[in-house]
């Protein structure tokens, strides 16, 4: 029986919008039956009630099963439909069948009941309920999942809410049916045993508040708050077998101590400075992180000046005739260089000591979880107590086992810098293994500055996160500005022949040899957790260190934000975990926030470049999220015919059904600018509606949100609408 009621409730949630108004129809028509069983609203009243008794004592007598039967059904509906009345019904249960029996059939047609009611909410109410108060019931969905059961408990012992109103409010949540069912069964059991009881003795009641009694009441309370008590407990428990072995300061050092000074490590230490906290920030190597010094700027920088002499060489298409293009290899670096020095005093020592962050040029070592060890480039060492840590050690390149790769001249995202700068030409043969967003930038900004660059992919695809439409743009960009693609290949060795550098693919059975000067690996990044003393206190992850989702560790005074910490890996994901990882650090104790993740933008900087938020297809699918695509090709924009964009396009996805965007795609120059559009839309959930009634500057590439906005319009037109319209205007031309 159980098992057939969670099949249908499943049943029901997954419905199509026929389905749903099946079950509607259903639900109204047993609210009829229900109306006429009873012929008033009245009937369900005490005096009715004892009215009836001998009545229905007499149709027990001659079909007590039928009697049962049709209780339990009048029960189930009246609490479906959240009809007022259930508690005299509890009562009359007790009346008509004693403690033992009344109790098992309420308890069960309650539960069944309630659970219907649940699966109503959420079935016809709970989309048009999210998409207006999104925010709000993020919130609350994300208390459910760790302490839904607990919650509901709560309620059911406590009639603080009236039961149908918990009924409906749960339905607008995500917990789960049968996790609804078993809490709901056990939390009303002893309710309805105290209601079953007061039956027994009908003759005696007057009123239904003679039962609900303060003492009763306050007791329920003391049950209902009897679990919230024991989590505490069991917290507490928790935390002193965490911390055993420990010895906690009486007296700390510091509010904050900071590791790294990347994004996430700089922001950290500022909100911290900010709030007047006493904070520390270390790092070993250079202030700013990998952003600054090997990631972001020097790549975009050189990314710059590839596009430059790139545009350059196809000058003749814009009606511009011009000489050969001659490129200054050591004058790009020298750019770069440039560039690397003008953004750091954002992030140098000088500026956080003068925001009033004691700033250390070491390394640092976690001695416990409340001391941390910290070791100047003299070797002089300190060790310094802290309230909380925040770990922004960031990421490495991750190195593949490749034989021979070891004595070859490799080089990663993190390492090629320097030898660049040292060239006074770019590099002849070079080869990017990793056909991912590093690689792929890497890969033609080096083509466009001279170099013979192949790029390996093993996978199918480059750009494997991508939906195929947006590889194959970027396969084709990137050949076209001279870089050789090898999808499917992997390597399997690394070899020198004849003093000639060698890397050996193999495609199923099939082997080639790509010869090289540089070999640049870019298949990946993983969590820095070496040399910190992590690996002592037990704090450690797969790829990234394991965090809740208040970005706290294993112990809750630790906590990790940026590429340490995942799922990201973007200086704009440090930062806005930073926020999250010191507020809780330093204001936990009154009040924790869980990191936001609903709307992550990212930005591929080829050209042209891919900007995503939200789904795409490939994600939608393995998520099983039902959705609608509008796309809309770049070449549709008047700016981009002006400007003699190739390809590209911004695809968006819907909920099916509705204009609310679940997420966006564009391919074109200037994508990470245009996606903001659609960041800000998700953010606040905007619909494609409103877009449409938005004004855009003519001509511009973010006019295209417009244009698709109105695409998606176009594609929904009310056809019987226009149908009418094409009549009235014959009409009205007297024809």
């Amino acid at each position: 029986m159980l098992g057939r009621i969670m099949f249908f409730g499943h049943l029901i949630a997954e419905s199509d919008s026929i389905m749903k108004r099946a079950v509607g129809i259903l639900l109204l028509a047993g609210l009829l039956v229900l109306i006429f069983w009873a012929g008033t609203t009245g009937v369900l009243s005490l005096s009715t009630l004892k009215e009836a008794q001998s009545e229905v004592a007499s149709f027990k007598a001659e079909r007590p099963l039928l009697t049962l039967l049709l209780f339990c059904l009048a029960y189930i509906l009246v609490t479906a439909a959240s009809v007022p009345g259930a508690a005299i019904l509890t009562i009359a249960a007790g009346a008509f069948f004693g403690v033992f029996v009344g109790t098992i059939a309420v308890s069960f047609s309650s539960t069944i009941g309630a659970t219907l009611a649940f699966l109503t909410s959420r079935v016809f109410l709970r989309d048009w309920v999210g998409r207006r108060f999104d925010r709000q019931l993020d919130q609350i969905n994300a208390g459910v999942r760790e302490d839904g059961a607990f919650y509901l408990f709560s309620l059911r012992l406590v009639p603080i809410v009236p039961f149908f109103m918990v009924n409906l409010l749960m339905g607008l949540t995500k917990l789960r049916v049968w996790t609804f069912f078993w809490v709901s069964q056990v939390g009303m059991l002893l309710g309805t045993l105290i209601y079953v009881n007061a039956g027994t003795r009908l003759a005696e009641l007057n009123s239904v508040s003679q039962i609900s009694s303060p003492s009763l009441i306050l007791s329920l309370a003391a049950l209902g708050i009897a679990p919230w008590i024991g989590k505490a407990l069991i917290g507490l428990m928790r935390r002193r077998r965490l911390y055993k072995g420990f010895t906690r300061p009486k007296r700390f050092d510091r509010n904050l101590i900071v590791i790294g000074a990347g994004a996430a490590g700089l922001v950290s230490a500022y909100i911290a400075a900010t709030v007047k906290a006493k904070v520390t920030l270390v790092e070993k190597h250079k202030m700013g992180g990998d952003c600054l010094n090997t990631g972001c700027v020097p790549s975009k920088t050189l990314i710059k000046s590839a596009k430059v002499a790139y545009t350059i060489k196809s000058a003749e298409e814009f009606g511009v005739s011009t000489e050969s293009a001659q490129i200054d290899f050591e004058a790009v670096m020298s750019r770069i260089s440039a560039a690397v020095n003008k953004i750091a005093p954002h992030d140098s020592v000088e500026r956080y000591s003068e925001l009033g962050v004691d700033v250390r040029n070491g390394e640092a070592r976690l001695i416990d979880p409340w001391t941390v060890e910290i070791t100047d480039t003299s070797g002089q060492s300190e060790r310094v107590t802290t309230r909380a840590i925040v770990l922004a050690t960031g990421a490495e390149p991750v190195i593949p086992d490749i034989p021979g790769l070891s004595g070859s001249a490799f080089f990663t995202s993190d390492t090629i810098w320097d030898y660049l700068a040292s060239l006074k030409v770019a590099p002849e043969k070079v080869v990017v293994l990793g056909g991912g967003p590093i690689g792929c930038e890497l890969a033609q900004a080096l083509a466009r500055l001279g170099s013979r660059v192949s790029l390996v992919e093993r996978g199918p695809t480059i750009l494997p996160r991508e939906d195929n439409d947006v590889s194959e743009i970027v396969g084709e960009a990137l050949t076209a500005s001279g870089v050789r693609v090898k999808t499917s290949h992997s390597a399997d060795r690394v070899e020198v022949n004849s003093g000639v550098q060698v890397l050996r693919l193999r495609q199923g059975d099939h082997s080639i040899e790509i010869e090289f000067d540089v070999l640049i690996i870019a298949v990946g990044r993983r969590a820095r957790q070496q040399g910190y003393g992590l690996e002592a206190l037990g704090i450690g992850g797969d790829k990234f260190l394991d965090v809740n989702g208040f970005m706290a560790t294993r112990f809750p005074n630790i906590f990790a934000a940026g590429d340490v910490a995942g799922p990201y890996q973007f200086t704009h994901t440090a930062s806005h975990q930073a926020w999250y990882a010191s507020v809780n650090a330093l204001f936990g104790q009154f009040r924790k926030f869980r990191a936001d993740y609903r709307v992550i933008p990212w930005t591929t900087f080829i050209d042209p470049e891919v900007a995503r938020v939200g789904l795409n297809e490939i994600d939608a699918r393995r998520e099983n999220i039902a959705y609608e695509v509008t796309t809309l090709p770049i070449s549709r924009l008047d700016r981009a015919v002006a400007e003699g964009a190739r390809a590209g396009f911004v695809k968006v996805l819907t909920a099916k059904g509705s204009d609310r965007i679940l997420g966006a795609v564009i391919v074109s120059e200037n994508a990470g600018e245009m996606i903001a559009e659609y960041v800000l839309a998700m953010k606040h959930r905007i619909g494609l509606n409103k877009i449409l009634a938005t004004v855009h500057a003519y001509p511009t590439l973010s006019e295209s949100s417009k244009l698709l906005a109105g695409e998606w319009r176009r594609q929904r037109a009310p056809r019987g609408l226009l149908k009418i319209a094409e009549t009235y205007h014959r009409w009205r031309r007297g024809k």
